[in-house]
Order: structure tokens, then sequence, then C-alpha cells
């Protein structure tokens, strides 16, 4: 298979390694203590940056800060899209102002899907979902694209922004950035750029620092307005800083897609769906044989199983150690290691369940 990141297909193995000497980012290094208790920054999966030291000395001094971020509402919520999510309830939780952009108009030209279906989706997959998590009412922007406010002076103030930045920007440098690429797709990438840099516009919350974190493939996305910030001068940007955070495989490897049903597990599926997907589709990083796999011992750092426990579902960094250890030995089958994981989604899936219920009637809330 053809290796391919861009922010709109990830296809094959990713070389984050490659990634990231080949975008210029940096290694995230000495953090504070309230992110090392993360255990999302603690083992590495958010794992690199671009000026991060900027949000976390305006943390440590708890001033203000927005943490930007956007969803492509073009299928089911998944556990894929929850590393996201669990960044920016950490965030809020930090004291941060968070902007949540519905891309609908980005899912409208890469997609081809409508405007009222990334509404739908939107509202019913991921909204619920990011309350279910864990994330408050109370300084939330969450917002679409197409319609960005209520408010006039609000509304008019983000399209004036995506104009003047047009100006700004070339065709060569589209190309340079995204590869190939039509007049839809360059609004698109216009209009993310408008979603990073507006909040600091005096009709939102003035000049204060913004984080964007992403998964390495939304990269462009980044250069770009960081590019362009640089060159508009109407404006006195303080410059984005953006983290990197690590794909959860999907079950067979590679990302997960939400267009394909059997490279994921859903947050709304039953145990018994999460059962058989694992049993049946969970990438092993065992042996052929049992007798083998006791001798050679399994390879945790591909077993999907192992990396979902790494990424979410065993928070006890002894008990993963101690997984790994005997996964790596052969003390623990694969058929084992999936039993065991299978065992934590269900009961993590069971409370979550019964948050989003509730959550369904909390979503007028973040609608302003």
């Amino acid at each position: 298979m053809t290796n391919k990141v861009t922010p709109w297909e990830v296809k094959g193995d990713v070389n984050y390694e490659k990634l990231v000497k080949e975008f210029g980012l940096l290694p995230i290094k000495d953090l504070p203590n309230v992110f090392r208790e993360n255990v999302l920054f603690r083992r590495k999966i958010v794992f690199a940056h671009r000026d991060i030291q900027k949000i976390m000395d305006t943390a440590k001094k708890k001033k203000k800060f927005v943490m930007m971020t956007g969803l492509m509402p073009t299928g089911k919520f998944h556990i894929g899209h929850m590393i996201l999510a669990q960044q920016f309830v950490f965030y809020q939780k930090l004291g941060a102002k968070i902007y949540i952009a519905v891309a609908d108009i980005e899912a409208y030209h890469a997609r081809g899907q409508s405007l009222g279906e990334s509404r739908k989706i939107a509202m019913e997959e991921y909204l619920p979902a990011y309350i279910a998590l864990g994330l408050k009412p109370k300084n939330v922007e969450f917002y679409f694209q197409s319609d960005r406010s209520k408010d006039s002076v609000k509304a008019n103030s983000y399209y004036r922004l995506q104009n003047l930045l047009a100006k700004h920007a070339t065709f060569n440098e589209f190309k340079a950035v995204y590869g190939e690429i039509g007049p839809g797709k360059m609004i698109a990438a216009l209009l993310q750029a408008v979603d990073m840099l507006h909040p600091q516009l005096s009709e939102f919350e003035g000049k204060y620092p913004v984080l964007v974190p992403v998964g390495i493939d939304q990269d462009p996305h980044i250069r770009l307005a960081r590019d362009i910030a640089n060159r508009y001068k109407l404006n006195d940007f303080t410059q984005l800083s953006s983290t990197y955070h690590l794909f959860l495989p999907g079950l067979r490897g590679g990302k997960m897609s939400a267009s394909e049903p059997n490279t994921f597990i859903a947050v709304t599926d039953s145990p018994e769906v999460v059962k058989k997907k694992i049993n049946k589709y969970a990438f092993s990083g065992g042996q052929p044989t049992l007798e083998e796999h006791r001798k050679k011992g399994g390879n945790p750092d591909v077993d999907v199983s192992f990396q979902y426990l790494k990424m979410f579902f065993e928070p006890d960094d002894k008990k993963l150690n101690d997984i790994e250890k005997k996964y790596k030995s052969g003390e623990m089958t694969t058929g084992e290691l999936k039993s065991f994981t299978i065992e934590k989604i269900n009961s993590f899936l069971k409370v979550y369940q019964k948050k989003k219920k509730l959550a369904e009637k909390e979503i007028d809330k973040f609608i302003k």
C-alpha cells in the first residue's frame, strides 16, 4: 500500500519520525507536573509541538489562553476521536477558553457531504460525546463554519478575515503545502486558517495565546495559517502554538476510518460487538502458534489490543508495564490480552453510554 498523509486522507503506515523532521516539529520534553499526570502526555501519545512552552507558561501563571480545535463530521464518533476530545477537556480544566469548529464547509468541498448532513452528525454523534467525556458549557464556543454566529458583528468579522487573509496566500503556496488542490479545498483551507486565528480578533477574545492540538496529518493547515499570520499586518496576531498526537490504530492497523466500520470501535457499540470486533479484526503482535508464542513472546508495539490499553483503557502504569512484560515473554497469550482489553473497553463504554444519554439533554447549553 502506498503511504499517504494529507489533511484529507491517511493511507499506509505513518512514519512519525520522518514527518516530525519534514514538518519542522520538536519533541515534547520537560513537562510540568500537571501535564505529566495526564496519560496522553506521560506516555507520549501527544509527542511533538510548535511553541508549546508559551502555553505551558501561560497555564502555570493561570493566565488566559485559547484552545482551538475542529471536527470533520463525516461518520460515527469512535474511540480514535477520544484522543482529541480528552485533550480539550484537559485544557478546559486548566482554564482555557475552548473553540470547536464543525468543519462542514470543508466536508462539503473535500467529501461532497451536505451542510445538513454535517450538522446532523455533529449534533447527534460528536457534541453529545464531548459532553459525556467531560466538556462543560462554560467557556466553550461550539460553531459551524457555515454559520459562525447569530451575533452579526462576530459573524461579519469571521468571514471578513477569510477574505482579507486570501490576499496573503498564493496558489503556489497552496500547492507546496497540500500538493494537488482545487478552488474548493483552497477555500476550505483558508477558512481553517480563520478558525485558528479569529479567536484573537477584538470581537472574540482579543490577543491571547492560541493552542491547536491535532493529528500530524493536519499540520499543513497549521503551517499555512502560521505563514499567513506572519504576513498579515492588519492584526498583530500572537503566533499559533500546536501539539501533535499519534493516531489510535485501526483494528487492522493503520489509521481508524469513520467510513469503515470494521476498522474502529464506536462508542455506541454493544459489549457483543466490541468482543466480536476485537477477537475477529484486532491485529495481533503474537506468534502464529501457542508453542512459538511461549518461546518468542509477542510484540506489544504492533499489537492493537495493547495499544488501546496504552492510549486509553489502562491508566495504571504499573499494570500496563506488567502486561507488556508478560506479553513480550510469552507468559500472556494473544487471547488473554484480547480478553482483558475487551473487558476494559466494555467497562468504559458501559459508564460512557449512560453519560451520553444524559449529555443529549445538555446540547442546547453549547449552541449560542
